[in-house]
C-alpha cells in the first residue's frame, strides 16, 4: 500500500509533467507552423524579386538581355535554391543554370533535398513559370524551379533544430521542477494528514490529553486537524464522566443499600425494635435506590435509536400550568413563589415527554431555590416556534460547570447528596427529549443570583422519527 505522501507526489508529478508535455508540443507546433508560412511567404516574396530583377535587365531601346546580368542573377538565384531557366518572348532559351553548371546544379538540390528528408519532407522540386513584363509588353519568361512548398537553408535549418533543442531543455527543467515541487507541496500536505492520523491511532489507545499543534495554513487541513483536537477533548470528557459515572453509581447504590444493611442488621440483633418508624426509613431507602433506577431507565429509553414519539397538539400554557398545581405545596412548603404566564401556544409534541421536561426543569427550580425565592414560568409563540422560559431566583450555576450540566450524573455539587442534588440525570433526560424535537433546551446561568432555562420547541413536528396520534 502506497503512502499518501507518494501517492501525491505521483499524481503532481503526473500532472505537471502532462502539461509540460502538452504544452511543449502544441508550442512547437505553433513555432513550426508560424516559422514554416513564414518561409513559405519569403520565398513567394523572392520570387518575386527574382522575375522583378530579370524584368530590369532588359533594354527596350536595343530589344536585348545582358547575358553577363542574367548569369549574374542565376548563379546567385542558384546559391539560394532557385533554379532559373529564362526565355525571350519568341521562346528562346537565354540562359539555363542546369546547362550553364549541371554539376553545381545536382550538388545543390541534392543537399537542399537531404535536408528536408531530415524533416520528413519528401515533396521534391516543383516549378513556377512566370511572364517577364515592362508595362504591358511581354519581353519573355523564367521557370523557377525549388523545392515545394518550401524548403530550409542550412541557417534556418539550424535555427528549427535549436529551437526543439530549447523546448526540450525547458521539458527536461521542468519536469525536474515539477518532481521538485510535486514532493515539497506533498510533503507539506501528507505532513498534518500523517500526524494527524498518528495522533488519532494514540487516541484510541486512550492517550486524550495529545493535541495537533500548529498551523498548517490549508482550510480543509485546519478542518481535519480541529475535528481531532475536538474529538480528542470530547472523548476526554467523556473519559472523565464515565470514570465519575462508576463512582456516581456506586455511591448511590451504596449509600441507601448500607443504610438498610445497617438498619436491618440492628433490628435482627435485637439492638433496634422493629417499630414502624425504622421500618419507614427502609421503606424509604428503597424508595431512592427505585427512584434512581427508574431515571436510569428512562435515560436509556431515551436514547435508543428506535426512540418513537407520539406526537399530538398540545398548549404548551395549559400544560406548565398542570405541572405548576403539582408543585404548589412544595412551592408553598419552602414560601417559594411560583408564577405561570403567558399565552396559549400550540405545538406538535410528545405530550408525556414534554410535561417531564417541564417537571424536571420546574423541581430543579424548586430544588435549588432557597426559601423565600421566586419562580417564573413564561410561555410565549411566535411564528414557527413555542418557547418555555423557565426563570428562578436560586443558587445559579458557576460558568465553568454551564457546559457540562446537560451530562449524565453531572453536578455541580459534589457531595453527591442525593437528597439535594438528586442523580444528575434530569436535565440529561430533558436535553434529550427536546432534541429529539428538533428543539434547543438553552441556559443562562449566574452564579449567587439564579438560572434561566429556555425551551424552544418548533409549532410543526417533521414526522421522520415521530408516530401522529
Amino acid at each position: 500500500m502506497k503512502s499518501l505522501r507518494s501517492q501525491l507526489s505521483l499524481y503532481i508529478m503526473s500532472i505537471v509533467l502532462g502539461i509540460v508535455v502538452l504544452v511543449s508540443l502544441l508550442a512547437n507546433m505553433a513555432v513550426n507552423k508560424q516559422f514554416e508560412e513564414y518561409i513559405i511567404r519569403q520565398e513567394q516574396l523572392r520570387r518575386g524579386e527574382i522575375v522583378e530583377d530579370l524584368e530590369s535587365l532588359y533594354n527596350r531601346m536595343t530589344k536585348s538581355w545582358s547575358t553577363e546580368s542574367l548569369h549574374t542573377i542565376g548563379m546567385y538565384s542558384l546559391y539560394d535554391g532557385y533554379v532559373l531557366s529564362i526565355y525571350d518572348r519568341s521562346g528562346e532559351l537565354l540562359w539555363d543554370a542546369e546547362k550553364h553548371d549541371m554539376t553545381l546544379c545536382r550538388q545543390i538540390m541534392g543537399e537542399i533535398t537531404e535536408r528536408m528528408r531530415r524533416r520528413e519532407e519528401n515533396n521534391g522540386f516543383t516549378t513556377h513559370a512566370f511572364a517577364l513584363m515592362q508595362g504591358n509588353q511581354k519581353i519573355g519568361s523564367v521557370s523557377i524551379k525549388t523545392y515545394g512548398p518550401y524548403f530550409l537553408k542550412e541557417s534556418e535549418f539550424q535555427f528549427i533544430n535549436q529551437m526543439n533543442g530549447i523546448f526540450l531543455l525547458i521539458a527536461l527543467v521542468s519536469c525536474g521542477v515539477s518532481i521538485l515541487a510535486g514532493g515539497f507541496f506533498a510533503y507539506r500536505i501528507a505532513r498534518p494528514v500523517t500526524k494527524t492520523a498518528e495522533i488519532a491511532k494514540q487516541i484510541a489507545n486512550g492517550a486524550y490529553d495529545i493535541r495537533f499543534e500548529g498551523d498548517t495554513k490549508t482550510k480543509e487541513l485546519h478542518m481535519l486537524v480541529t475535528s481531532i483536537n475536538n474529538m480528542s477533548d470530547a472523548l476526554g470528557r467523556q473519559e472523565q464522566f464515565r470514570k465519575q459515572l462508576t463512582g456516581d453509581i456506586a455511591h448511590e447504590l451504596r449509600t441507601p443499600l448500607a443504610a438498610l444493611r445497617s438498619h436491618l442488621e440492628a433490628m435482627a440483633e435485637g439492638i433496634w425494635e422493629a417499630s414502624p418508624e425504622r421500618l419507614y426509613g427502609c421503606i424509604e431507602e428503597v424508595k431512592r435506590l427505585s427512584s434512581l433506577i427508574v431515571d436510569l431507565d428512562r435515560l436509556a429509553k431515551l436514547e435508543q435509536e428506535n426512540l418513537k414519539l407520539h406526537i399530538t397538539e398540545m398548549d404548551l400554557l395549559a400544560a406548565v400550568e398542570t405541572v405548576g398545581h403539582n408543585f404548589e405545596r412544595e412551592a408553598d412548603n419552602k414560601k417559594i413563589k411560583l408564577s405561570i404566564q403567558g399565552e396559549p401556544t400550540v405545538v406538535q409534541a410528545d405530550r408525556e415527554r414534554i410535561l417531564q421536561v417541564m417537571t424536571n426543569l420546574l423541581s430543579n427550580a424548586i430544588k435549588y431555590t432557597p426559601s423565600g425565592g421566586e419562580i417564573s414560568v413564561l410561555v410565549k409563540g411566535e411564528a414557527e416556534k413555542g418557547i418555555l422560559i423557565f426563570e428562578d431566583t436560586g443558587i445559579g450555576i458557576a460558568q465553568k460547570d454551564i457546559p457540562y450540566v446537560f451530562e449524565r450524573f453531572y453536578r455541580a455539587e459534589q457531595s453527591r447528596n442525593r437528597k439535594s442534588g438528586g442523580a444528575g440525570i434530569g436535565l440529561t433526560i430533558a436535553k434529550s427529549v427536546v432534541e429529539a424535537h428538533h428543539g434547543e433546551l438553552r441556559l443562562e446561568s449566574t452564579e449567587g443570583m439564579g438560572s434561566r432555562f429556555m425551551v424552544v420547541l418548533p409549532r410543526k413536528y417533521s414526522f421522520s422519527n415521530g408516530i401522529l396520534e
